[in-house]
């Protein structure tokens, strides 16, 4: 787990980044800069429970791409996941929540991810333990509006002009950051047989 100083604000940017693109950077870049933060822990999990575990690369290539194109000295690629021994996102950000008391944590996910959200495990105590930036993607900009998500956590929706302070909120406190989008898709980069190489 990357160390961190006291006080200090940090997004949570997990995935398979199978392979990591262009895409997963600008929406950690758009997170760092319109959040505020003082790091983005770009954390590559072992595996993920809703895709198929056949077409995932190993980890450790993973985490190579992942360092590759992160340059930002903010940004640390990690894979801390892995020693916890197949945990749930809820169960790794409990585990981080618990390490670091003294920090401030947001919790950042692509827009694409929202409208499945809802059948990840625990994802109410997802909500209920961090801040959330939603990250516009392409295709998915009406999804902060139709997703289960949204709809049950609209009260605790934060305007986007407010969310220079997102990571100084009690959760559940979530936002939409629109913005520049990227059309690239690990799915589409397996399905053409590419790889984001060093």
């Amino acid at each position: 787990m990357p160390h961190i100083e006291r006080g200090m604000a940090v997004g949570l940017f997990g995935g398979s980044f199978n392979p990591p693109h262009e895409g997963h950077l600008l929406v950690a870049e758009i997170a760092l800069r319109r959040l505020g933060l003082d790091q983005l822990w770009w954390m590559v999990t072992p595996g993920n429970p809703l895709k198929s575990r056949s077409e995932l690369a190993p980890l450790g290539e993973r985490i190579s791409l992942s360092e590759h194109l992160a340059r930002d000295p903010r940004i640390k690629v990690t894979a801390f996941e892995k020693t916890l021994g197949g945990s749930y996102t809820a169960d790794t950000l409990a585990h981080v929540k618990a390490k670091n008391p003294q920090a401030h944590f947001v919790w950042i996910m692509g827009a694409d991810s929202l409208q499945s959200f809802h059948l990840w495990q625990k994802w109410r105590e997802i909500v209920s333990m961090f801040p959330i930036a939603v990250v516009d993607r392409p295709g998915a900009t009406l999804s902060f509006l139709s997703s289960k998500m949204a709809r049950t956590f609209d009260y605790a929706r934060v305007d986007e002009d407010d969310i220079g302070t997102l990571w100084k909120r009690q959760a559940p406190a979530w936002t939409f950051i629109h913005g520049p989008r990227s059309t690239l898709s690990s799915t589409a980069l397996r399905a053409n047989g590419r790889k984001t190489s060093p």
